[in-house]
């Protein structure tokens, strides 16, 4: 039965140690995918002014 009570005790502090790590995991999910939006909206904007962007890879310049 002790046998038992310590496994069960184990698995508990487990759980809680997952518990803390999978909320942990989401904050920081719910803070990226705050940034990600922040800056796709500051692109949309950017991209509606015309205020020209950042060259990627091998993208031509627009006045090419």
């Amino acid at each position: 039965m002790q046998h038992l009570e310590e496994k069960l005790a184990h698995l508990i502090r487990t759980v809680d140690e997952l518990n803390e790590v999978v909320t942990r995991q989401q904050s920081e999910i719910d803070r990226l995918t705050y940034r990600v939006q922040m800056l796709m909206e500051q692109e949309a904007r950017r991209q509606q002014e015309g205020t020209g962007g950042v060259v990627i890879g091998d993208e031509r310049p627009p006045h090419y």
